[in-house]
């Protein structure tokens, strides 16, 4: 590692830990409001908070509360937990403080930042716009909120971050090898374990390691390490997983309630026909619209009568048979993505002076943007991704292979989380496309990047000519002493 690279980064893990601490704190601090299901983590820490109205404020401090259990998996309660023991150490009363909780985040965001635009093989003027965009993405407004809130979404953002620098880092020779290794472990344990959906990154990220290829790199100087990594993660996730309820299973059948009577059937199509496409009696209409945890359907005797066609096979066959009505519902699901910021949720304590569920806009650069295009839907956001996998596919032919995998690892995850989201949870479509939105726009920054030149190494110094020989004319000749025998 050479001290010149070693400065740089520390000054853009300074400059970016500043940006995000001030875009964090100033004038106020902000965060996101709890929907109704952070209780799911806050149980592990001091127990559910009935009394606490959702979505309405941010509470920054959240202290003992009724006890409950929650078998929710989730890599944020780590992070959770580590704010909850700092927050005390550093005299806070509360169980969770989200300040803390926040301005940890903010540092290993800044890590990711500093650790990725090390990795990148660019001149010092392009790094410095690599920064600033990676800061731009981490800091819009529809993603940092999640960094200081009791939600999951900030887990999976982060974990995707520190995925793409420690793979670009592992293409690089070296000490630098094994740091990305490194964070490639940290960051994929956060990332896959964020939420259910995210475990849909784990084939991308066995195919990323796979195609891992250091300069001058062969056979097991090229695979050890990222089989190494491989079996660290492999096995970190399966312990993850195995504690608590594996891919949130519990919420299957809530999931399809809603892409039932909230996505499918929605009042706003054929709905005798959509019933009956579904093995659903005419009484089944009073369900529409409703949510599964306020309507309770399990306690209504005609919703036990169907309940076994709430199921992803029924969901499945009515799609395969209905594809015009599929289209549709994949519509108001790009809909949602590009729309980025949930109405409901508040970015301000109820302190802040500011109307309940009031929103901050402090840097909607990526998400004004898309929220500008929402109303077409998949007639922007098909293009879009297109564009970026035709940067993708440009790297790896011009020899930017390290940019073609982060950008395919990113934006095959947004495609198939799209899909997941919109087909298979019919609700708060907006909140749950973030995790869309998200390598979408970090894939479209890895994408501009690979076109921004390799830095001109320096140029060789011309070989001195050696002198010629001086000629010695036999005039000018000394004589040879004779040899004395």
């Amino acid at each position: 590692m050479r001290s010149r690279e070693l400065r740089f980064g520390l000054g853009v893990f300074v400059l970016s830990l500043g940006v995000l601490l001030i875009r964090f704190l100033v004038p106020r601090p902000v965060g996101m409001a709890d929907n109704g299901d952070g209780w799911r983590l806050l149980c592990d820490l001091g127990g559910r908070h009935t009394e606490i109205k959702p979505e309405f404020y941010v509470h920054f401090s959240y202290g003992p509360g009724q006890g409950c259990k929650s078998d929710y998996i989730s890599s944020q309660a780590w992070l959770d937990w580590f704010a909850s023991k700092l927050g005390k150490v550093l005299g806070s009363s509360a169980e969770l403080n989200l300040l803390v909780l926040g301005a940890i985040t903010a540092v290993l965001v800044a890590v990711g930042i500093a650790a990725t635009v090390l990795a990148l093989d660019l001149s010092t003027r392009n790094r410095v716009i690599a920064t600033l965009l990676l800061l731009l993405v981490m800091a819009d407004s529809a993603f940092f909120g999640y960094f200081a809130s009791v939600l999951s979404e900030g887990a999976g953002f982060l974990g995707m971050l520190l995925m793409a620098g420690g793979l670009l880092l592992m293409h690089r020779t070296g000490a630098w090898r094994y740091w990305g290794a490194a964070l490639t472990v940290f960051g994929a344990l956060i990332g896959i374990n964020a939420k259910s959906q995210t475990l849909l990154l784990i084939p991308l990220f066995v195919l990323a390691l796979v195609l891992v290829k250091p300069l001058g790199k062969r056979g097991w100087a090229r695979w050890l390490l990222p089989l190494g990594v491989l079996v660290v993660v492999g096995a970190g996730t399966a312990a993850v997983q195995s504690h608590g309820d594996p891919a949130n299973a519990e919420y299957r059948e809530a999931n399809m309630y809603h892409v039932v009577f909230d996505s499918i059937v929605d009042g706003k199509h054929d709905t005798d026909a959509d019933l009956a496409a579904l093995g659903l009696p005419p009484s089944a209409k009073k369900f529409i619209g409703t949510g599964w945890w306020e309507a309770s359907p399990w306690k209504d005797a005609d919703y036990n009568g169907f309940r076994d066609k709430i199921s992803r096979r029924n969901v499945v066959s009515y799609y395969a048979s209905h594809p015009q009505r599929t289209l549709q519902i994949l519509q108001q699901g790009a809909v949602d993505t590009l729309t980025a910021r949930p109405e409901r949720l508040g970015s301000f304590a109820d302190t802040s002076g500011q109307p309940p569920m009031a929103q901050e806009f402090r840097v909607p650069v990526f998400s004004g943007l898309s929220a500008l295009a929402a109303p077409l839907g998949l007639f922007v956001l098909v293009p879009f991704w297109l564009l970026i996998g035709w940067a993708g596919v440009r790297a790896f032919r011009r020899s930017r292979r390290e940019y073609g995998i982060v950008v395919f690892f990113l934006l095959l995850f947004a495609v198939g989380q799209f899909g997941l989201s919109a087909l298979g949870e019919g609700v708060e479509g907006v909140k749950h496309q973030l995790l869309t939105l998200f390598p979408t726009v970090l894939a479209f920054v890895f994408g501009v990047l690979s076109f921004f030149p390799r830095p001109a190494g320096p140029e060789p110094e011309p070989a001195e000519e050696p002198e010629p020989a001086t000629e010695v004319f036999e005039a000018f000749r000394e004589p040879e002493e004779p040899a004395v025998r």
